[in-house]
């Protein structure tokens, strides 16, 4: 009977990495399309993976597709041979005195308007660390977390149902804007909520951290707005009210560094931040990471860094 070492040896890293692409996306076409080869190639790395396990890996559901049990089992035994080889990374850079590995952070959305200024002096600091960086709606970022693809992620409204250790790191206070001729955009004194009942908003969509703190907080004050349109984007977001679409909810970090004009001479945006009462929501931006798995040395020293970054 062949060891474990020597199955594994029988598997070739392009089956894996299929295997992996595939297991974490849940689509064929999609791992195809990461690991840019074709879908032909990935279907036939995932049939002959099957067979040297000697076990069917995924299944049909519906128009889609499942891990059969053993795929379940393979997929956490190749998210272990990953750690393994990364804590191997780890520990050379270890006897080379040099930090190396890496980094792998996956953010939701609205993060990418500060992450990429986070990450960039840390980078230079540590010149040995390649960093990969996935951007993803909030139920992709949770996903990712469940199934261990990243070191670290960040997001503001981190999972209950997931072992998780998380530290908030900065401020993301929720604003609402308007866009720039609404009638109360000069007022000197906060919109009462109740106000604005009649007003069309705009929300990000279902599942979207911002969303699901704006609709509690719209609750909390027995608020009901009349949602009119549900966008994807932040930009998407701002773009519609400046089109005098409604008002949103968004974080004041998407808003303070925008300057579209839409008039000759204006370089202000098409949109204003309107005073309203109870706002702004106050919350914070947090990196978590699986309390359940080491975190390698690359993503130890990011969490250290951010603490650094924090207290400064």
């Amino acid at each position: 009977m062949p060891t474990p070492i020597q199955r594994l040896l029988r598997t070739s890293p392009q089956q894996l990495r299929a295997f992996e692409a595939t297991a974490r996306l849940m689509s064929v076409t999609q791992a195809a399309r990461e690991l840019h080869v074709s879908q032909p190639t990935v279907s036939v790395q995932l049939r002959e993976l099957a067979a040297l396990v000697g076990e069917p890996l995924l299944e049909p559901l519906g128009r889609g597709i499942r891990l059969t049990p053993a795929g379940e089992a393979l997929q956490a035994t190749v998210a272990d041979i990953a750690g393994c080889w990364q804590r191997f990374e780890d520990r050379l850079g270890d006897l080379s005195g040099l930090l190396r590995g890496r980094l792998r952070i996956a953010a939701v959305t609205t993060a990418e308007y500060f992450v990429p200024d986070l990450l960039g002096p840390f980078a230079a600091l540590h010149p040995g660390v390649e960093i990969d960086l996935a951007v993803e709606n909030r139920d992709r970022v949770i996903a990712r977390l469940r199934n261990q693809a990243d070191d670290l992620a960040v997001m503001m409204l981190p999972p209950q149902a997931l072992p998780l250790h998380s530290q908030p790191f900065l401020d993301n206070p929720l604003v609402v804007i308007a866009p720039r001729g609404h009638p109360r955009a000069a007022s000197a004194q906060p919109v009462p909520l109740a106000e604005l009942a009649g007003e069309r908003w705009l929300m990000r969509e279902a599942g979207s951290g911002t969303r699901l703190v704006a609709e509690k907080h719209f609750a909390d004050h027995g608020f009901s707005p009349r949602i009119a349109m549900s966008l994807g984007s932040n930009e998407a977001l701002k773009h519609a009210v400046g089109a005098g679409l409604g008002l949103a909810v968004i974080s004041a970090l998407t808003v303070q560094s925008s300057a579209l004009s839409t008039t000759p001479g204006d370089t202000g945006a098409p949109w204003v931040q309107l005073a309203v009462e109870d706002f702004p929501i106050q919350r914070q931006w947090s990196i978590v990471w699986r309390s359940d798995a080491p975190l390698a040395a690359p993503a130890q020293r990011f969490v250290t860094y951010l603490r650094g970054a924090q207290a400064s």
